[in-house]
């Protein structure tokens, strides 16, 4: 056994290597689980990934459209972070939060698909590793689990269960997998209540084999209903599909039961709960069935007073800009606010840090751990990318990879000004360091 002072020791090089790292020079350490210090364990890590909601879709964030209760009073407990930057769509977003690489760098993965070769270097597969229960509920979208069911838990994840991608319902009647097989017994029931439901009794089992525990939360909501299956999408019990605003408040209401589920079990202090969204708000959302066709209806959102466009998709605020609260009561100064730079590869990175990992290949992320407690990450810059086109930017200003230089408005989501002619000292600075930013690796 080591003594108490070379634990220390060795943790505090941990902790340095990995603070030390800037997105200039991605994380590399070796893959070793390292003690704690004191007397308590790991802390339980809870990442929830919404599907298809901006940050003008939570009231915490100024959306008058939606009240989320739940969510505002979960970043009243916690930190909310004002520049969080996701990919314009879900793939290459849950590819970056699995990697804590940018699709670039690991061969830019076919939509629906996950690189083989990166399957045992998943931030599932690392927890795992560590000692940690890994279970992963809701939304797949890495496979057709119809022909590799088994690949969730190649990636790490002890337990899983899904809806068939792009195979049945998520919602109503749902076609549920669940480790490793087609559940057919719960067609009759709510896909968000089995997806959360399969979570908690996940998270009973775990605590009471005292072991801390990984969960990714990838919630179907509020993304609508799909509508290239061969049969018909079920709709609810009122012979409708949900509306944009009552999914939002549908999510609202299944993170309260999780957080009432973390209350009475004793385990909202010991767990960091992640919640943050895969990409922004649809432009238009799937409403109802009309002569044998589904109607889709635009969506708008009010977000300070403003009404947009929702802009999944698009590379603007629109399609990027995302919420991040991050909730560790025991940790976290209550109603924090940073408007440091965050980005989908650190959450993966903050992960293994929380976990007290090192691991022995390159990423992209950088740990936003010292946000919870009240210091500066290395971030300076968030990045994202679709169909070969790839910006990188600060807080107000954006560079293309056509060299197109922008100002981002803080007040009109979606509106950049692009920036000619002369540049006063400010632009010339974030110029400069936004083209010193080097998101593509040479030997991916």
């Amino acid at each position: 056994m080591r003594n108490p002072l070379t634990k220390l020791i060795i943790l505090g090089v941990t902790v340095i290597s990995i603070g030390l790292t800037t997105e200039h020079q991605p994380l590399r350490a070796n893959n070793i689980k390292e003690k704690k210090t004191d007397k308590t364990r790991d802390p339980n890590i809870i990442i929830i990934l919404a599907d298809d909601v901006g940050y003008e879709g939570l009231s915490c964030y100024g959306g008058g459209s939606y009240p989320t209760k739940h969510l505002d009073s979960l970043a009243k407990s916690g930190l909310q972070a004002m520049h969080c930057y996701s990919m314009p769509v879900c793939h290459p977003t849950r590819i970056a939060l699995l990697t804590g690489q940018y699709p670039t760098n690991v061969g830019n993965p076919k939509w629906g698909t996950f690189p083989a070769k990166l399957e045992a270097k998943t931030l599932a597969r690392i927890m795992k590793d560590a000692g940690y229960g890994t279970v992963v509920s809701g939304k797949w979208q890495l496979a057709l689990l119809k022909n590799d069911p088994k690949q969730p838990h190649r990636m790490g994840f002890d337990e899983y269960c899904v809806f068939g991608w792009h195979e049945g319902p998520r919602y109503h009647s749902p076609m549920i997998y669940e480790n490793g097989s087609h559940n057919s017994s719960k067609n009759k029931k709510f896909g968000p209540d089995i997806y959360r439901q399969f979570l908690e009794s996940f998270i009973t089992k775990t605590i009471k084999d005292d072991k801390p525990f990984f969960a990714f939360y990838s919630m179907a909501l509020c993304h609508d209903v799909t509508d290239d299956l061969k049969s018909p999408v079920p709709v609810s019990p009122s012979g409708k599909y949900l509306t944009y605003s009552e999914m939002v408040s549908e999510m609202d209401r299944q993170i309260g039961l999780l957080l009432e589920f973390l209350e009475t079990n004793r385990i909202r202090n010991d767990t960091v709960l992640i919640f943050v969204t895969d990409n922004g708000t649809p432009a238009k959302y799937i409403s109802h069935p009309q002569n044998g066709k589904l109607v889709k209806s635009p969506i708008f959102s009010e977000l300070n007073g403003k009404r947009i466009q929702g802009g999944k998709g698009r590379l603007d605020d629109t399609g990027t800009r995302v919420p991040l609260i991050v909730s560790w009561p025991s940790v976290i100064k209550p109603d924090s606010r940073t408007n440091s730079m965050i980005d989908m590869t650190d959450f993966f990175a903050t992960s293994i840090q929380l976990a007290g990992i090192k691991i022995n290949h390159q990423i992209d992320g950088v740990s936003f751990l010292p946000l919870l407690r009240n210091k500066e990450t290395q971030r300076t810059w968030a990045y994202s990318e679709r169909k070969g086109k790839w910006w990188v930017r600060n807080q107000k200003y954006k560079l293309y990879n056509n060299e197109k230089f922008v100002e981002v408005s803080p007040m009109e989501p979606g509106k950049e000004t692009e920036i000619k002619g002369p540049l006063n000292s400010e632009q010339s600075l974030a110029l400069k360091r936004l083209k010193e930013a080097q998101p593509h690796r040479k030997n991916p």
